[in-house]
């Protein structure tokens, strides 16, 4: 499993509506991607009180050749071509569990992400994010959650989908317009997850 998002920050009077629309118009395109476990179409918005106007899809892939076909083919392209090319920000995956709503339909995300400490055996701290993972996806609301690690930078990932209303979670929320779900079954569900990198 590959975690995976970038993040578009748009003007403070940029129209959202903008990114509704488009979302509404084109989200259902990867409802079907090959590799894709999901895909959340996210916002921010500072009209909801977020400090930015942003969109910030966020992707689990079941398998690199998913990401890579969607990268460096047509449904990347479009947002280059409206954008500019944004920063994609890419992370190994660690774990994935369905959350006690799982058949619910997600209004909202988070996203926390945390540096491990100097000094800390990666180990630890991997096996400590397995166990938050685990308790994010028990708690009530959770769709969905899952933990990821970038061992360039030594950061957690936890990111975790949402139903009814916001979250009292740590982290960015995000608004989710639509979720895209392919292969969401074929997420590592935790039987295999390691403590070991």
């Amino acid at each position: 499993m590959h975690a995976m998002q970038y993040e578009i920050t748009l003007p403070a009077d940029y129209d959202m509506r903008i990114i509704h629309d488009r979302v509404a118009t084109r989200g259902h395109l990867l409802d079907d991607f090959p590799g894709l476990g999901l895909k959340a179409y996210l916002v921010r918005e500072r009209a909801d009180g977020a400090p930015v106007n942003q969109y910030a899809p966020f992707y689990l892939w079941v398998a690199p050749e998913g990401m890579n076909d969607f990268l460096y083919g047509p449904g990347f392209q479009g947002i280059v071509n409206d954008f500019g090319r944004p920063v994609v920000q890419h992370w190994t995956g660690l774990a994935h569990r369905e959350g006690a709503e799982s058949a619910a339909v997600p209004t909202h995300a988070t996203r926390h992400r945390t540096a491990v400490p100097e000094g800390l055996a990666p180990a630890d701290a991997v096996a400590a994010a397995l166990e938050e993972n685990r308790r994010l996806a028990r708690s009530a609301g959770a769709v969905a959650s899952a933990v990821a690690v970038d061992p360039r930078h030594w950061e957690l990932l936890h990111f975790t989908l949402w139903a009814g209303g916001a979250p009292d979670a740590p982290g960015e929320l995000f608004r989710v317009l639509h979720l895209s779900q392919p292969q969401r079954g074929g997420l590592a569900d935790g039987r295999r997850e390691s403590t070991a990198f």
